[in-house]
Protein backbone atom coordinates (compact mmCIF):
# COMPACT_ATOMS: atom_id res chain seq x y z
CA UNK A 1 0.00 0.00 0.00
CA UNK A 2 1.42 3.50 -0.93
CA UNK A 3 1.70 6.84 0.73
CA UNK A 4 2.09 10.19 0.19
CA UNK A 5 5.42 11.12 1.69
CA UNK A 6 5.29 13.15 4.98
CA UNK A 7 5.42 17.19 4.31
CA UNK A 8 8.28 18.66 5.65
CA UNK A 9 8.54 20.18 9.39
CA UNK A 10 8.66 24.27 8.32
CA UNK A 11 9.99 25.02 11.55
CA UNK A 12 12.46 23.25 11.33
CA UNK A 13 16.23 24.60 10.28
CA UNK A 14 18.23 22.49 7.89
CA UNK A 15 18.92 19.54 9.37
CA UNK A 16 19.65 16.04 8.38
CA UNK A 17 17.54 13.38 10.26
CA UNK A 18 19.70 9.98 10.84
CA UNK A 19 18.04 6.94 12.60
CA UNK A 20 18.84 3.73 13.76
CA UNK A 21 16.23 0.82 14.46
CA UNK A 22 16.53 -2.95 14.97
CA UNK A 23 13.57 -4.66 13.49
CA UNK A 24 13.11 -7.76 14.77
CA UNK A 25 12.70 -10.89 11.92
CA UNK A 26 12.24 -8.62 9.41
CA UNK A 27 13.86 -11.44 7.08
CA UNK A 28 10.70 -13.11 7.57
CA UNK A 29 8.52 -10.69 5.87
CA UNK A 30 9.57 -11.34 2.05
CA UNK A 31 10.46 -14.03 -0.22
CA UNK A 32 13.26 -14.98 -2.04
CA UNK A 33 12.50 -12.54 -5.16
CA UNK A 34 11.95 -9.81 -2.35
CA UNK A 35 8.57 -9.47 -2.33
CA UNK A 36 6.21 -8.75 0.48
CA UNK A 37 4.72 -11.57 2.50
CA UNK A 38 1.70 -9.33 3.52
CA UNK A 39 -0.78 -12.36 4.71
CA UNK A 40 -2.40 -13.12 7.30
CA UNK A 41 0.22 -15.93 8.22
CA UNK A 42 2.07 -16.22 11.62
CA UNK A 43 4.67 -14.22 11.60
CA UNK A 44 8.21 -14.61 13.85
CA UNK A 45 7.36 -12.13 16.22
CA UNK A 46 5.12 -13.78 18.75
CA UNK A 47 1.46 -13.06 18.75
CA UNK A 48 1.76 -10.93 15.39
CA UNK A 49 0.89 -11.49 11.74
CA UNK A 50 3.61 -11.07 8.95
CA UNK A 51 0.71 -8.40 7.14
CA UNK A 52 0.35 -6.44 10.74
CA UNK A 53 3.92 -6.26 10.99
CA UNK A 54 4.67 -4.65 7.72
CA UNK A 55 1.69 -2.37 8.34
CA UNK A 56 3.38 -1.67 11.88
CA UNK A 57 6.79 -1.10 10.27
CA UNK A 58 5.08 1.55 7.42
CA UNK A 59 3.69 3.43 9.88
CA UNK A 60 7.01 3.51 12.06
CA UNK A 61 8.92 4.10 9.37
CA UNK A 62 6.84 7.21 7.51
CA UNK A 63 6.81 8.90 11.00
CA UNK A 64 10.32 8.76 11.35
CA UNK A 65 10.56 10.95 8.69
CA UNK A 66 14.01 10.40 8.22
CA UNK A 67 17.06 10.84 6.04
CA UNK A 68 18.41 7.63 6.84
CA UNK A 69 17.97 5.12 8.97
CA UNK A 70 20.45 2.21 9.55
CA UNK A 71 18.74 -0.77 9.97
CA UNK A 72 19.66 -3.64 12.31
CA UNK A 73 18.75 -6.72 11.37
CA UNK A 74 17.92 -5.80 7.87
CA UNK A 75 16.69 -8.61 5.38
CA UNK A 76 19.32 -11.13 4.23
CA UNK A 77 21.61 -11.24 1.36
CA UNK A 78 22.67 -14.61 0.20
CA UNK A 79 22.96 -16.73 -2.91
CA UNK A 80 19.09 -16.15 -3.38
CA UNK A 81 18.44 -13.12 -1.30
CA UNK A 82 19.01 -9.51 -1.51
CA UNK A 83 18.62 -6.63 1.34
CA UNK A 84 18.73 -3.94 -1.03
CA UNK A 85 15.82 -5.27 -3.27
CA UNK A 86 14.25 -6.36 -0.17
CA UNK A 87 14.40 -2.73 1.26
CA UNK A 88 13.73 -1.25 -1.72
CA UNK A 89 10.85 -2.74 -2.36
CA UNK A 90 9.63 -2.13 1.45
CA UNK A 91 9.93 1.61 0.74
CA UNK A 92 8.64 1.73 -2.37
CA UNK A 93 5.29 -0.37 -1.07
CA UNK A 94 4.36 2.47 1.68
CA UNK A 95 5.92 5.61 -0.33
CA UNK A 96 9.04 6.19 1.54
CA UNK A 97 11.17 9.32 1.20
CA UNK A 98 13.94 6.81 2.25
CA UNK A 99 13.86 4.45 -0.92
CA UNK A 100 17.16 3.61 -2.02
CA UNK A 101 19.24 1.07 0.24
CA UNK A 102 23.28 0.15 0.78
CA UNK A 103 24.14 -2.67 2.17
CA UNK A 104 28.24 -3.96 3.01
CA UNK A 105 30.06 -7.23 4.08
CA UNK A 106 27.46 -9.73 4.09
CA UNK A 107 26.56 -11.18 7.84
CA UNK A 108 26.99 -15.03 8.59
CA UNK A 109 23.61 -14.85 10.08
CA UNK A 110 19.91 -13.91 8.46
CA UNK A 111 20.91 -10.36 10.07
CA UNK A 112 22.41 -7.62 7.93
CA UNK A 113 22.95 -4.32 8.46
CA UNK A 114 22.02 -2.27 5.92
CA UNK A 115 21.26 1.94 5.19
CA UNK A 116 17.78 2.68 3.70
CA UNK A 117 18.21 6.52 2.62
CA UNK A 118 16.61 9.45 0.96
CA UNK A 119 18.52 9.60 -2.32
CA UNK A 120 17.12 13.54 -2.54
CA UNK A 121 18.75 14.15 0.72
CA UNK A 122 22.04 12.25 0.87
CA UNK A 123 24.31 10.09 -1.10
CA UNK A 124 26.19 6.90 0.66
CA UNK A 125 27.91 4.48 -0.78
CA UNK A 126 30.00 1.09 0.75
CA UNK A 127 33.53 2.67 1.69
CA UNK A 128 35.35 -0.05 4.07
CA UNK A 129 38.63 1.25 5.79
CA UNK A 130 41.25 -0.25 8.00
CA UNK A 131 43.73 -3.26 8.18
CA UNK A 132 42.07 -5.23 8.56
CA UNK A 133 38.89 -4.19 7.34
CA UNK A 134 35.65 -5.47 8.91
CA UNK A 135 35.16 -8.64 7.23
CA UNK A 136 38.60 -9.24 8.08
CA UNK A 137 40.26 -10.96 10.86
CA UNK A 138 41.39 -8.66 14.34
CA UNK A 139 43.67 -10.87 16.98
CA UNK A 140 42.93 -10.22 20.48
CA UNK A 141 44.22 -11.91 23.67
CA UNK A 142 40.63 -12.99 24.93
CA UNK A 143 41.96 -15.25 27.92
CA UNK A 144 45.28 -13.40 28.90
CA UNK A 145 47.36 -16.31 28.33
CA UNK A 146 49.57 -14.44 25.91
CA UNK A 147 48.14 -15.69 22.80
CA UNK A 148 45.85 -13.59 20.87
CA UNK A 149 43.00 -15.25 19.69
CA UNK A 150 41.10 -14.34 15.90
CA UNK A 151 37.98 -12.48 16.18
CA UNK A 152 35.42 -12.00 13.41
CA UNK A 153 32.58 -10.40 13.52
CA UNK A 154 29.90 -12.64 12.37
CA UNK A 155 27.47 -9.18 11.36
CA UNK A 156 30.39 -6.56 10.18
CA UNK A 157 29.47 -2.69 10.71
CA UNK A 158 28.74 -1.34 7.91
CA UNK A 159 31.17 1.74 6.93
CA UNK A 160 29.54 4.51 5.00
CA UNK A 161 30.80 7.31 2.78
CA UNK A 162 28.00 10.16 3.40
CA UNK A 163 27.61 13.40 1.75
CA UNK A 164 24.72 15.82 2.79
CA UNK A 165 24.16 19.78 2.58
CA UNK A 166 27.12 19.87 0.94
CA UNK A 167 29.27 18.40 4.12
CA UNK A 168 31.06 14.88 4.60
CA UNK A 169 30.29 12.69 6.94
CA UNK A 170 31.56 9.09 8.26
CA UNK A 171 28.61 6.68 8.70
CA UNK A 172 29.59 3.29 10.93
CA UNK A 173 26.46 0.79 11.52
CA UNK A 174 26.97 -1.69 14.30
CA UNK A 175 25.28 -4.62 15.67
CA UNK A 176 28.11 -6.27 18.08
CA UNK A 177 27.80 -10.02 19.09
CA UNK A 178 25.13 -10.05 22.37
CA UNK A 179 25.82 -11.86 25.84
CA UNK A 180 22.73 -14.05 26.13
CA UNK A 181 24.48 -17.87 27.09
CA UNK A 182 22.21 -19.58 23.97
CA UNK A 183 22.47 -22.92 24.11
CA UNK A 184 23.93 -23.11 27.74
CA UNK A 185 22.26 -26.68 29.22
CA UNK A 186 23.00 -25.80 32.98
CA UNK A 187 23.72 -22.55 35.17
CA UNK A 188 27.73 -23.30 35.37
CA UNK A 189 27.58 -23.50 31.26
CA UNK A 190 25.63 -20.81 31.07
CA UNK A 191 28.09 -18.84 32.89
CA UNK A 192 31.35 -19.99 30.76
CA UNK A 193 29.49 -18.89 27.60
CA UNK A 194 28.32 -15.53 28.88
CA UNK A 195 31.59 -14.52 30.22
CA UNK A 196 33.50 -16.30 26.77
CA UNK A 197 31.03 -14.04 24.93
CA UNK A 198 31.60 -11.08 26.62
CA UNK A 199 35.42 -11.32 26.20
CA UNK A 200 34.42 -11.73 21.88
CA UNK A 201 31.84 -8.41 22.59
CA UNK A 202 34.97 -6.50 23.94
CA UNK A 203 37.24 -7.16 21.54
CA UNK A 204 34.50 -6.20 18.50
CA UNK A 205 34.65 -3.11 20.48
CA UNK A 206 37.64 -2.37 20.72
CA UNK A 207 38.19 -3.07 17.22
CA UNK A 208 36.02 -0.54 16.51
CA UNK A 209 37.95 1.71 18.50
CA UNK A 210 40.48 1.25 16.65
CA UNK A 211 38.74 2.58 13.97
CA UNK A 212 37.15 5.27 15.22
CA UNK A 213 40.37 6.67 16.57
CA UNK A 214 41.66 6.73 13.02
CA UNK A 215 38.71 8.96 11.76
CA UNK A 216 38.99 11.22 15.27
CA UNK A 217 42.82 11.66 14.16
CA UNK A 218 41.72 12.67 10.82
CA UNK A 219 39.25 15.35 12.11
CA UNK A 220 36.11 13.41 10.32
CA UNK A 221 32.49 14.01 10.74
CA UNK A 222 31.86 10.48 12.26
CA UNK A 223 28.56 9.27 13.39
CA UNK A 224 28.43 5.19 14.93
CA UNK A 225 24.75 4.19 15.29
CA UNK A 226 22.90 0.75 15.93
CA UNK A 227 22.51 -1.97 18.54
CA UNK A 228 25.36 -2.69 20.99
CA UNK A 229 23.67 -5.15 22.98
CA UNK A 230 25.40 -3.83 26.10
CA UNK A 231 25.27 -0.78 27.65
CA UNK A 232 26.34 1.10 31.16
CA UNK A 233 25.73 -0.96 34.16
CA UNK A 234 23.94 -3.43 32.29
CA UNK A 235 24.91 -6.45 33.69
CA UNK A 236 27.58 -8.23 36.15
CA UNK A 237 29.95 -8.92 33.43
CA UNK A 238 30.64 -5.22 33.42
CA UNK A 239 32.15 -5.05 37.02
CA UNK A 240 33.90 -8.34 36.36
CA UNK A 241 35.68 -7.07 32.98
CA UNK A 242 35.87 -3.09 34.75
CA UNK A 243 33.82 -1.59 31.81
CA UNK A 244 30.75 -1.91 29.23
CA UNK A 245 31.58 -2.18 25.50
CA UNK A 246 29.65 1.24 24.81
CA UNK A 247 31.93 2.75 27.03
CA UNK A 248 34.95 1.30 24.91
CA UNK A 249 33.36 2.62 22.19
CA UNK A 250 32.48 6.06 23.39
CA UNK A 251 36.30 6.67 24.93
CA UNK A 252 34.83 6.78 28.17
CA UNK A 253 38.04 7.98 30.12
CA UNK A 254 39.98 9.65 26.71
CA UNK A 255 40.05 13.19 26.69
CA UNK A 256 37.36 15.29 25.59
CA UNK A 257 38.35 15.74 21.63
CA UNK A 258 38.52 11.87 21.86
CA UNK A 259 35.77 10.94 22.87
CA UNK A 260 32.38 9.94 21.24
CA UNK A 261 28.79 11.64 22.43
CA UNK A 262 25.20 10.27 22.87
CA UNK A 263 23.53 11.72 25.96
CA UNK A 264 21.33 8.64 26.79
CA UNK A 265 24.73 6.53 27.45
CA UNK A 266 25.74 9.38 29.41
CA UNK A 267 22.64 9.66 31.64
CA UNK A 268 22.89 5.52 32.22
CA UNK A 269 26.51 6.25 33.28
CA UNK A 270 25.69 9.00 35.63
CA UNK A 271 22.53 7.53 37.09
CA UNK A 272 20.05 4.88 38.60
CA UNK A 273 17.72 6.23 36.30
CA UNK A 274 17.95 5.97 32.49
CA UNK A 275 16.30 5.47 29.22
CA UNK A 276 15.53 2.26 27.28
CA UNK A 277 15.49 1.41 23.43
CA UNK A 278 14.13 -2.18 23.72
CA UNK A 279 11.50 -4.21 25.78
CA UNK A 280 11.69 -8.04 25.94
CA UNK A 281 9.08 -10.44 27.40
CA UNK A 282 10.65 -12.62 30.08
CA UNK A 283 9.26 -16.39 30.15
CA UNK A 284 10.46 -17.07 33.62
CA UNK A 285 9.09 -14.26 35.08
CA UNK A 286 6.23 -13.69 32.99
CA UNK A 287 6.56 -10.02 32.57
CA UNK A 288 8.47 -7.25 30.46
CA UNK A 289 11.80 -6.18 31.11
CA UNK A 290 13.82 -3.09 29.03
CA UNK A 291 17.02 -2.10 28.54
CA UNK A 292 19.13 0.81 26.47
CA UNK A 293 21.04 -1.36 23.75
CA UNK A 294 20.87 1.47 20.79
CA UNK A 295 22.72 4.45 20.41
CA UNK A 296 23.71 7.06 17.94
CA UNK A 297 27.39 8.16 19.19
CA UNK A 298 29.06 11.37 17.11
CA UNK A 299 32.47 12.93 17.00
CA UNK A 300 33.09 16.28 19.25
CA UNK A 301 32.65 18.53 16.18
CA UNK A 302 29.06 17.43 15.24
CA UNK A 303 28.22 17.30 18.98
CA UNK A 304 29.26 21.40 19.18
CA UNK A 305 26.67 21.57 16.68
CA UNK A 306 23.58 20.74 19.28
CA UNK A 307 22.07 18.07 17.93
CA UNK A 308 18.42 16.12 19.09
CA UNK A 309 18.29 13.21 20.41
CA UNK A 310 15.03 11.14 20.50
CA UNK A 311 14.09 7.79 21.77
CA UNK A 312 10.51 6.79 20.02
CA UNK A 313 9.59 4.41 23.00
CA UNK A 314 5.77 4.75 22.62
CA UNK A 315 5.22 4.05 26.71
CA UNK A 316 7.79 6.58 27.73
CA UNK A 317 7.87 9.28 25.03
CA UNK A 318 4.50 11.69 25.00
CA UNK A 319 4.82 12.60 21.51
CA UNK A 320 4.67 8.56 20.62
CA UNK A 321 1.99 8.00 23.62
CA UNK A 322 -0.41 10.51 21.68
CA UNK A 323 -1.01 9.38 18.80
CA UNK A 324 -2.70 5.73 19.66
CA UNK A 325 -2.12 4.41 15.83
CA UNK A 326 2.02 4.94 16.10
CA UNK A 327 1.97 3.98 19.72
CA UNK A 328 0.55 0.29 18.74
CA UNK A 329 2.63 0.16 15.25
CA UNK A 330 5.90 0.56 17.41
CA UNK A 331 4.66 -1.95 19.79
CA UNK A 332 4.05 -4.80 16.89
CA UNK A 333 6.89 -3.41 14.54
CA UNK A 334 9.96 -4.52 16.50
CA UNK A 335 11.09 -5.15 20.21
CA UNK A 336 13.48 -2.34 19.55
CA UNK A 337 12.63 1.04 19.59
CA UNK A 338 14.09 3.28 16.78
CA UNK A 339 16.55 6.41 18.09
CA UNK A 340 16.57 9.37 16.20
CA UNK A 341 19.58 12.04 16.03
CA UNK A 342 18.76 15.74 14.10
CA UNK A 343 21.90 17.28 12.85
CA UNK A 344 22.00 21.20 11.95
CA UNK A 345 23.78 21.32 8.65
Amino acid sequence: MSRPHPKPDPTRGPHLRLATYNVEWFNALFDDQGRLLEDNAPGQRHGINRGDQLAALGIVFTALDADGVMVIEAPDTNGRRSSVKALETFAAAYGLRCRRAVTGFKSETEQEISFLYDPDKLTARHDPQGDPRFDGTFYYDLNDDGAPEPIRPSKPPLELAVTAGGQSFRLIGVHVKSKAPHGARHPAEATRISIENRRKQLAECLWLRERIDGHLAARDDLIVLGDFNDGPGLDEFERLFGHSGVEVVMGVGCTPDCQLVDPHAEMALKSRLQPTTARFWNVEHARYFEALLDFIMVSPGLARRSPHWRIWHPLNDPKCWAVPELREALLQASDHFPVTLDLPL
